[in-house]
């Protein structure tokens, strides 16, 4: 935990080591949330947010709907894969 002085501008000054360890570089942008017990600052993600909608089809499968039973021994298969090579 760090103690800090907010200036008059209402600036504050996040210690250099806590920058460091986040994506807090200079022209990051953060996003504050009251969380009616203080502020939570975080850095802006990189990415706009989406939604399954918005992204389902977008590999142009061609082919039968795969079973979830498919998808779990692709999954196991991967993984024996990466284990045994």
């Amino acid at each position: 935990m760090k103690i800090i002085k907010v200036s008059e501008t209402g600036q504050v000054i996040i210690p250099p080591e806590m920058r460091k360890n986040y994506p807090l570089e200079v022209g990051t942008e953060i996003i504050l949330t009251d969380t009616g017990k203080g502020i939570l600052i975080q850095p802006k993600s990189p990415f706009l947010l989406t939604t399954l909608n918005e992204v389902a089809g977008c590999l142009k499968y061609q082919g039968p709907p795969k079973t979830l039973e498919d998808m779990e021994a692709a999954i196991r298969q991967g993984i024996q894969e990466q284990w045994h090579d």
